[in-house]
């Protein structure tokens, strides 16, 4: 007998079980028995099997040394039932209580002594029916020694959140029983259930009522209103939610506006609930009638409630705008797009507008554009890399060659579209990066399309101040600059009057040189066709003609790495110490800060090495001084570094390839998402004042800053939808949560919950995770 019983069920890892959705269904199941351990003060842990008496009037356990009528617990002598581990037993078991899972623990407190017994289930939902149970049995003292759950539900003891849904159904029933026989067909039936619980599978629906039809040995496919209310319990009660009401409701199995008003302010931190608020909240989302007239929140409310945008994790203050946009653009990290004009790829990629379309509907504030010389004097839009770019020979003939099958996009057409929807995300200033080789007489073109169609949206910029020691004026503020457009590009130096000069081009933009000159590297992503690249040395700083027309609509000078050098040198030297001299100019004195505002474009291999070898001075560099690291050219295929690297070194713009998805891209909208998704988030504080002391290598605590412990409750997951590819076999999903700290090494984290065993549409994990 014993043998053949020890059958240990658990609700959410057996797909065909019945789901739990009412305290009928927990007694049935404890009356079956399942598995518990039982923890003994003397650190010892026993696996018993333990039922509930068919007149629910004891709990039993076997195998017992005692005999049969000792192996017992009157149920009416249980004084309260503990969840988690809070008794003696389990804080003073140190070494052992610690590998029990805190979610699946409960006590039995009973007797004239308040004697503990002190249970572990085999997950959490197991736990939860048996203290659900016990305490419907503590509240209901007049069902024990009754006639088991049958007898509950026939001696009128119907929980009052189960008469609001089964009245609630009877109506919805009989909304769609047009010939008031009592019976739908399944079609109706299916389509009902499909409108009152919405996300739920039509498939699963339909199997369900097959499911019934075959268990009654049915002839027909006509559902009864009984079948009706079965199915929908089965299908649309989420175990968690049910078990957490009843919690809240301390059994009525429906919320008052008192109890919901103590679960938004103590379990979700609501401290504005007000009884009105509750009440409205309440009539919003409670489907039934009687609920809403007698001001109580049932199951099916509850979830509703639940799983509406109310109680999204996001704080919905952040949905808008909530920090200061008055300080200097360099305190902000601004959202940037790398060359989302092109399609396919960074090299042999066609122009297109609908990237820059989207670059800017998702809120970039800083949009990169190539322009070229093109036909008719026209300039287009694309990547031109130069005569003295040998190595990329192959793909400039690929690149015109694709120029013949593509129709061009001029720069005129691109800036419309940048024009058109500059401001329809955001109206914080949006800048854009001009990376042109065009010839003088298409550079005075492009002007005149840049006046003429951004109009008085784009920023001039003042003349700059002359003299000796001249700096430019500390940077504007996003609210200052609402609503305009800055041209970053290169510049004429002041000292040049003429109507055109020269200005060097470090052919950043292609990436070449820098640390990795000369190292052969594989393309990532096709290491396996034995592709290899070598990275170019240094080029020798090309010398472009650029017009004045141009260059005075240039608001942000784009310099490259020199320019951080040079501005270190003169920190050092200012303090006294001789710096190192920079890779660039070795021995050459180096260039006080030029009179306007400047951009330091880096590539992705300098960038990383600054961050890794001189963190402070970049972050110092950066409090007045906008930078921008870009993906490395080796990335042929648009993949995209990790963001946050750059960020803690006090980087503003990490150029992000906003085409192509993936965690990188997901960190990057994780860090906008935080101020309204406007493009501009404030960068820590020790990053803009004046004397901080910040290091992005940070391992231990930040001088000044108290470390915070973050506390993180994974419940359960809700309509997982089926990997892509799983064919008609991967009915069944395994899912299990990941999540993930970033921050400065210190605060990196990542831990896993458990996998949840087949159940693909609602998993429970009720697991609590801390990251310091």
């Amino acid at each position: 007998m014993a043998g053949g019983r020890k059958k240990t069920v658990s609700f959410s890892s057996i797909p065909s079980e019945k789901k739990v959705s009412s305290s009928s269904d927990c007694l049935a199941f404890m009356q079956g028995g399942c598995e518990l351990k039982k923890v003994r003060p003397n650190s010892r842990v026993y696996c018993r099997f333990y039922t509930l008496d068919p007149d629910l009037s004891c709990l039993r356990w076997e195998p017992s040394k005692k005999d049969v009528d000792h192996a017992r617990l009157d149920v009416a002598s249980v004084r309260e039932v503990r969840t988690g581990k809070s008794t003696e037993t389990f804080l003073h078991n140190g070494p052992l209580s610690d590998h029990l899972a805190e979610e699946a623990a409960f006590s039995i407190i009973h007797g004239e002594d308040y004697q503990s017994l002190d249970l572990v289930a085999l997950s959490a939902d197991v736990a939860n029916i048996w203290v659900t149970g016990l305490r419907f049995l503590i509240a209901h003292p007049s069902v024990i020694g009754g006639a088991g759950p049958g007898g509950v539900a026939e001696g009128g003891l119907v929980a009052e959140g189960s008469r609001m849904r089964s009245e609630w159904l009877a109506e919805e029933f009989t909304l769609v029983d047009v010939d008031g026989n009592g019976i739908v067909t399944e079609d109706v039936a299916v389509a009902t259930i499909c409108k009152l619980c919405p996300g739920i599978k039509e498939a699963k629906v339909r199997l369900r009522f097959k499911e019934i039809q075959c268990a009654k040995e049915k002839l027909t496919s006509h559902v009864t209103r009984e079948e009706f209310h079965e199915a929908f319990c089965e299908l649309c009660t989420r175990p968690d939610v049910y078990f957490l009401l009843v919690q809240l409701s301390k059994d009525r199995e429906c919320l008052d506006v008192q109890d919901l008003r103590l679960f938004l302010e103590s379990e979700q931190g609501l401290s504005l609930a007000t009884a009105e608020g509750c009440l409205q909240l309440l009539r919003r989302y409670e489907p039934s009638a009687r609920g809403r007239e007698r001001g109580l929140l049932g199951l099916d409310g509850f979830a509703r409630y639940l799983q509406s945008a109310e109680c999204h994790l996001m704080d919905p203050e952040h949905l808008s705008v909530c920090q200061d946009m008055s300080m200097p653009l360099s305190h902000y990290y601004i959202s940037a797009s790398y060359r989302s004009y092109l399609l396919d790829d960074q090299v042999h990629g066609r122009a297109d507008l609908g990237g820059l379309t989207k670059a800017l509907q998702v809120g970039c504030r800083c949009l990169e554009l190539g322009v070229t010389d093109g036909p008719e004097g026209e300039p287009i839009l694309g990547v031109d890399y130069g005569p003295d770019a040998p190595r990329h020979h192959h793909h400039h003939h690929h690149h015109h060659h694709q120029h013949h099958q593509h129709t061009l996009v001029t720069a005129r057409s691109a800036l419309e579209v940048v024009n058109k929807y500059a401001f329809v995300t955001s109206e914080f200033p949006l800048l854009l990066y001009l990376c042109q080789r065009c010839s003088p007489p298409q550079q005075r073109v492009l002007a005149q399309h840049l006046k003429k169609v951004l109009g008085a949206r784009l920023y001039r910029p003042e003349a700059p101040p002359v003299g000796p020691g001249a700096r430019a004026p500390g940077l504007p503020s996003p609210e200052q600059l609402k609503g305009r457009i800055l041209l970053v590009g290169k510049k004429l130096p002041p000292e040049e009057q003429g109507s055109e000069g020269e200005v060097s081009e470090e052919d950043e933009e292609i990436g070449g040189g820098g640390p990795l000159a000369g190292r052969r590297m594989t393309i990532p992503g096709e290491e396996e066709l034995g592709v290899v690249l070598v990275v170019p040395p240094p080029p020798q700083p090309r010398r472009l003609r650029l017009r004045r027309e141009l260059s005075d609509l240039v608001g942000v000078a784009r310099t490259s790495s020199r320019g951080f050098y040079a501005r270190r040198a003169e920190l050092k030297r200012a303090q006294g110490q001789s710096p190192p001299t920079s890779p660039s100019s070795p021995g050459a004195p180096p260039p006080s800060e030029p009179p306007y505002w400047t951009m330091c474009s880096l590539g992705e291999g300098e960038a990383g090495r600054l961050t890794e070898e001189a963190p402070e001075d970049l972050v110092v560099f950066t409090k007045r001084t906008l930078s921008r690291v870009r993906p490395s050219s080796v990335r042929l295929d648009s993949s995209n570094p990790n963001p946050q690297g750059y960020w803690r070194g006090g980087v503003q713009l990490v150029a992000l390839n906003q085409q192509t998805p993936g965690a990188m891209l997901d960190l990057h909208r994780g860090r906008f998402a935080q101020n309204g998704s406007c493009g501009y988030v404030l960068r820590p504080a020790v990053m803009t004042e004046e004397v901080s002391y910040f290091s992005a290598h940070t391992q231990g605590c930040v001088p000044g800053v108290p470390p915070q412990t973050l506390r993180i409750k994974v419940v359960s997951a809700h309509n997982l939808p089926k990997p892509q590819g799983a064919g008609s076999k991967g009915e069944v999903i395994d899912p299990y949560v990941v999540l993930e700290l970033h921050g400065v090494p210190a605060d990196c984290g990542e831990q896993r919950t458990r996998t949840a065993a087949q159940n693909q549409d609602d998993p429970l994990f009720d697991e609590t995770f801390e990251f310091q």
